[in-house]
């Protein structure tokens, strides 16, 4: 049991890191830990989004419970949501979409990706992914709501760990940077965990599409930030995540009305 510790304590450590990186939860501080390694802990990323994922679909239930209709109680709970992650994966949304909307090079996309003001372009992609988002949700059954978001927000994040370590940066600061690049090693951990925690939610052949969506959603963002930027950057690792967040409530709304 001795030679576990080391391993569950950077397990731990790598959980502590990635809350407070995609979270507002203040995250308390351990003192035997060393600097943070941001990088290890995209592993704990899907850990964390399934943690998000119960928080969104409790508060859509408590929203049904007191008796507001579903598209409102679904509007709504996504705002705690988006309350608990401080909107870092929809900030990344809008500015990708204003960065690749609006530049007519790299360079110039990268300075729209940096300013913080909201174009056009980003408040479009913003509505046009909420009103997806909400209706998606309100349409998913009461009762697989809690392990459908589970499954969804762990799974939307795993691709992160990939991009990141594959993906060369776009530019040499910014969030991306600042994170660190994860090894194979913790790309194929992410994965895992995910894969685990979605088979443990959804039935094995919507686990199997789910999974299936994700690598898709994912590749297909990758491939366009490589052709209009070069690589990736922490706005593009937010898309990301947003662009399987979305494509996977879609899937499992689809199937629901299908049932």
């Amino acid at each position: 049991m001795a030679g576990m510790n080391p391993i569950i304590n950077q397990w731990l450590d790598d959980l502590l890191n990635a809350t407070a990186f995609l979270t507002r939860l203040p995250v308390p501080s351990r003192a035997e830990a060393a600097a943070p390694d941001l990088g290890r802990a995209y592993r704990a990323f899907p850990l964390v989004g399934a943690v998000i994922g119960a928080v969104i679909a409790c508060a859509e239930l408590l929203l049904l419970r007191i008796g507001l209709p579903v598209i409102p109680a679904a509007a709504l709970a996504l705002g705690v949501g988006m309350l608990l992650t401080g909107a870092l994966h929809e900030d990344g949304v809008a500015d990708v979409a204003d960065g690749f909307g609006g530049g007519r090079d790299k360079a110039r996309k990268l300075e729209i990706m940096g300013d913080s003001r909201l174009g056009t372009y980003g408040a479009l992609a913003l509505v046009v992914m909420f009103v997806t988002k909400v209706g998606a949700l309100a349409a998913l059954p009461r009762g697989d709501v809690i392990l459908d978001l589970v499954a969804v927000h762990a799974l939307a994040r795993a691709p992160l760990a990939v991009i990141a370590a594959r993906m060369s940066y776009a530019r040499d600061e910014g969030l991306a940077v600042a994170a660190g690049r994860p090894d194979a090693k913790t790309a194929f951990a992410a994965c895992v965990v995910a894969a685990v925690i979605v088979l443990i939610c959804l039935p094995f052949g919507q686990a199997v599409k789910a999974m299936l969506v994700a690598a898709a959603a994912a590749s297909g963002l990758a491939v366009l930030a490589q052709r209009q930027i070069g690589g990736q950057t922490g706005d593009v690792l937010g898309a990301a995540e947003q662009v399987g967040e979305v494509a996977l409530l879609v899937l499992l709304s689809a199937h629901a009305a299908q049932v």
